[in-house]
């Protein structure tokens, strides 16, 4: 065997990734001097203007039912009137659905051409989602969604797919992306639980940072990137129903210790923009916490860009919270509260919210100060933006690579190493191409379902606007000779949860089954998102486990295919099938890259971002506590029984760790430690692996976790190759917050974990 070393350092940061721009909350004095020569000279209808955002709806042309036009036309007047009379600073949104290049540029180019007309020139801000590339665009590259990102743990993928994403939002003419979604995903059934990067601190803060980087570039923003907006400032991700848009508790410290960091950190690389949580903290609305925008976003971390509000939050302070009795109160209180833009979003809805604005600062109930405040963060980005030098410069010409085979080959690149290995029984993986192979599932045939929401449109539902990509179906029966498809059910959301129709070719199937040499069952959730995808339950729908079960009875091997935004309960047919694959929401190229890693022209790398669950009931994560493991039927410490853990992931190829080393035994407040350990490839295949070294605090003040993920590193490895990977530890990475409400790392033994390899430490300040 050849075994050589190579010593790489993970960087304590980015754990592999080197950010190499520069980042910097300190204020250019040549812009912040020109917002101060505009600010004198505008008036108050004119300031509260810019802090005004309105739905692309509310000036598009409209027929006598009051129905939008098609295709889509802006209405002259209305535009006119918002821009002109009223000082709308931003639009955002898609109508319906996805535009292509040229119509985007066409709605840019009017929109930035009536914001010339006004006294001061100050361009308009235009935002839309694209969270998991130019999802309103026409032919547009799309990536997993981030929750299959973060499954990749693999860098490079975040940064690459922000980097193609803002260079083919910035070719409609758009600046600003309403991405990325730094909520934790600690609550699977929430429905925008595909929108968060996992479960933990640590992945969530580093991928977080890795795509704002990727964004935004520098701070001043090209022609190639765009304004990062992070969602949703904070704690929206952790509704105690699990439903969308309502109440969370978070005490202070799980507040510092989970959900602020990643946002920070993201504030530290420079994002320009925030927006605010729908929901309510500890009973705060997100839009009245005046703490958490105020003291702690704005005054504590220096954040110099805006927030911005989502939609409707104004107008739902006094409609749905119901904290402020009538909508000028709530006005007055969001604002005071430190959210600086309104997406108020309507017409005529928006009119009412500057009148009302107006009225506030007249009457001194906003001062002049908070609102000067607001509107200079927005003009400031605006100028970060460039904007004012350029407000729409995107031509087919200027952005040769939109769609290319390039970016395409990104995105594959990106869903291949996403998709996670969870069960291969006898390694009944990679299979034969001249397999016999019958394909079955609700999912099997679906592009929209390998997309999920924010596809083309809202919920992404809608076919009519795909790509030309393969579902997976498609994809086998290019890849193998003989394949035979059923649907098996039909998926429906029936009073709000998901339930199934057996479809008539069930019994079909199973008679196929008889003749073939596998079935590969394609299984999961309709695409959706926010309060429409709300659900009771986590459980696969009967329907679907049905298909399985009865499949099974045939004894043919069965390759369970789980396409789904959130970890399903799948724990009675997970003892039937022979192999699992996670192929969370992969896009476009979901459907090649399943047939490739099934047929072995890719060997799967993907790892958990979450602690898959076993049952709808207790739901634990990785960083559990002893008091939680303890089960009072057995007096062992057995009960942490997820389906399957954070992090886990199986390969075609297998890897063994040894040779654990620590620089020193004692670690002290100014130095560093590097850890060491050896990885090789022991399989037969050249394979990726994901390097995880967990931390542990065996006695602390605040009880602690019984491990936390500290720094990770996706290597590749030759088959008999061995690599020597090194990773640096300091203090900061000990620390956690402590009785006096303030960040501590206290003396005591510590013990650094990576796989099967653990070895103790001490710690001294």
């Amino acid at each position: 065997m050849n075994k050589f070393s190579l010593f790489i350092v993970a960087i304590v940061l980015f754990s592999c990734n080197s950010n190499n721009s520069v980042k910097s909350n300190k204020l250019d004095p040549k812009i912040e001097n020109s917002i101060t020569t505009i600010l004198r000279k505008m008036s108050i209808e004119e300031k509260v203007g810019q802090t005004c955002q309105i739905t692309l709806d509310a000036i598009l042309l409209k027929d006598s039912r009051n129905t939008l036009v098609e295709p889509h036309q802006i209405d002259e007047n209305k535009l006119n009137q918002a821009i002109i009379d009223y000082n709308v600073g931003s639009i955002l949104n898609v109508s319906n659905h996805t535009f292509s290049l040229k119509k985007w540029n066409s709605i840019i180019k009017d929109i930035q051409a009536v914001a010339l007309k006004t006294n001061h020139k100050i361009p308009v801000i235009y935002g839309v989602d694209a969270i998991h590339g130019a999802t309103y665009i026409k032919n547009s590259t799309l990536f997993p969604q981030e929750i299959g990102l973060a499954a990749t743990w693999n860098l490079s993928h975040a940064k690459k797919m922000a980097e193609i994403t803002a260079y083919e939002t910035r070719a409609s003419g758009v600046p600003w992306n309403f991405s990325p979604v730094l909520d934790l995903g600690r609550k699977p059934i929430w429905s925008r639980f595909f929108e968060t990067l996992g479960e933990d601190v640590y992945l969530a803060k580093t991928f977080g940072t890795a795509i704002v980087d990727g964004y935004q570039g520098n701070q001043m923003i090209d022609s190639n990137h765009v304004v990062a907006c992070l969602k949703h400032y904070v704690g929206y991700s952790y509704p105690s129903s699990g439903r969308d848009r309502t109440p969370s508790l978070i005490p202070n410290r799980t507040m510092e210790e989970y959900y602020l960091p990643p946002f920070k950190d993201a504030v530290d690389a420079g994002a320009l923009t925030v927006m605010v949580n729908s929901g309510e903290v500890n009973g705060i609305p997100g839009h009245a916490n005046k703490y958490l925008l105020t003291e702690v976003l704005k005054e504590k971390w220096g954040f110099i860009g805006f927030a911005v509000s989502d939609w409707e939050d104004f107008i739902n302070l006094h409609k749905v919270a119901q904290t402020d009795s009538t909508l000028k109160d709530a006005i007055a209180t969001a604002i005071n509260a430190g959210v600086d833009m309104s997406m108020v979003p309507n017409n005529p809805e928006y009119k009412n919210y500057c009148n009302l604005l107006v009225e506030l600062v007249r009457e001194g109930r906003v001062s002049q100060k908070r609102l000067n405040d607001a509107v200079r963060r927005i003009i400031r980005v605006k100028y970060y933006a460039n904007l004012f030098e350029n407000s729409h410069s995107s031509s087919d010409i200027e952005y040769p690579k939109f769609g290319s085979e390039e970016f395409k080959k990104a995105a594959y690149n990106a869903a291949s190493e996403s998709v996670t290995l969870l069960k291969n029984n006898n390694d009944i993986l990679p299979l034969s191409k001249d397999k016999s192979i019958l394909v079955l599932g609700p999912t099997a045939n679906s592009l929209n379902c390998l997309n999920g929401a924010w596809t083309h449109t809202w919920q992404g539902i809608d076919q009519s606007y795909n790509n030309s990509y393969p579902t997976i179906k498609e994809a086998l029966e290019k890849k193998f000779k003989n394949v035979s498809f059923f649907e098996g059910s039909k998926m429906l959301m029936v009073n709000g949860d998901e339930a199934d129709l057996l479809s008539k070719d069930l019994s079909n199937a199973v008679r196929a089954a008889k003749s073939s040499d596998v079935a590969i069952i394609c299984v999961g959730e309709l695409p959706s998102t926010e309060r429409p995808g709300d659900i009771y339950s986590l459980d696969l729908p009967i329907e679907q486990q049905f298909i399985v079960k009865e499949i099974s009875k045939t004894g043919i091997p069965i390759i369970l295919v789980l396409v789904e935004g959130r970890p399903k309960i799948i724990r009675e047919i997970e003892p039937l099938s022979n192999a699992i694959l996670q192929a969370y929401l992969p896009g476009d190229q979901g459907g090649k890259v399943i047939a490739d890693i099934l047929a072995g022209d890719v060997i799967p790398s993907g790892k958990l971002p979450y602690t898959y669950p076993r049952h709808n009931g207790v739901l634990m994560y990785y960083d559990h506590k002893q008091s939680e493991v303890i089960n009072a039927n057995t007096w062992k410490n057995d009960f942490y029984n997820p389906q399957w853990d954070f992090g886990y992931g199986l390969s075609y190829s297998s890897f063994s760790y040894s040779n654990l080393k620590l620089s020193t035994n004692t670690l002290f407040s100014n130095d560093k430690l590097t850890v060491s350990v050896d990885v090789e490839n022991t399989g037969e295949f050249k394979a990726k692996e994901v390097v995880q070294l967990y931390i542990r605090d065996h006695y602390a003040s605040i009880s602690p976790s019984l491990k936390k993920l500290k720094r990770f590193l996706k290597i590749e490895l030759e088959v008999n190759e061995t690599r020597t990977i090194e990773f640096s530890i300091g203090k900061d990475d000990l620390q956690f917050y402590g009785i006096g409400n303030n960040w501590i790392t206290e003396d005591g033994k510590f013990s650094v974990m990576i796989s099967n390899q653990s070895q103790d430490f001490n710690f001294k300040n």
